[in-house]
């Protein structure tokens, strides 16, 4: 099974994509949506569907986890809702199936610890995608972790 993971973000989105089957876990590509700050908040979210759309064309996943958003104050929480829809939008117009996980499911699942640090998910990341190098960026790398929770949760 091929899984899209995403980590919403209007400036840079995360995204990693992982073939799984019950013998081996493989990390296929990971890397940063981002979009042009100088452009209007409404083209970067037409820039962000575009790009997703390409993703899952060239890819083909079977399933897309997304990491859901945990509300606070914040100034960008308007900007990142607005980015997940249109994530949802998309991903159901291309008929790909989607769950969603907070940041604590995704430590939880992964570490068995909800509160868990970075690192100790990066940890996780690396031993079940067989990886010699940590992923990069960090946005990246957490798309891979709500990939791979995405996997054990199927």
């Amino acid at each position: 099974m091929r899984i899209l993971g995403i980590d919403p973000g209007l400036s840079h989105l995360g995204y990693g994509i992982i073939d799984v089957n019950p013998n081996k876990k493989d990390m296929i590509e990971c890397g940063l949506i981002r979009t042009n700050k100088s452009n209007s908040e409404g083209n970067r979210l037409v820039e962000i569907a575009q790009d997703l759309q390409t993703l899952v064309q060239t890819w083909h996943p079977q399933l897309a986890s997304v990491e859901q958003f945990f509300f606070y104050r914040s100034s960008n929480t308007i900007s990142i809702l607005q980015v997940r829809g249109v994530i949802l939008l998309t991903l159901a117009s291309l008929k790909i199936p989607v769950v969603e996980f907070s940041p604590l499911q995704v430590k939880l699942t992964l570490t068995g610890f909800g509160h868990a640090h970075k690192k100790e998910v990066l940890q996780s990341i690396m031993a079940e995608l067989g990886l010699k190098l940590p992923p990069h960026p960090d946005d990246a790398a957490d798309a891979l972790a709500i990939a791979l929770t995405g996997w054990f949760h199927r």
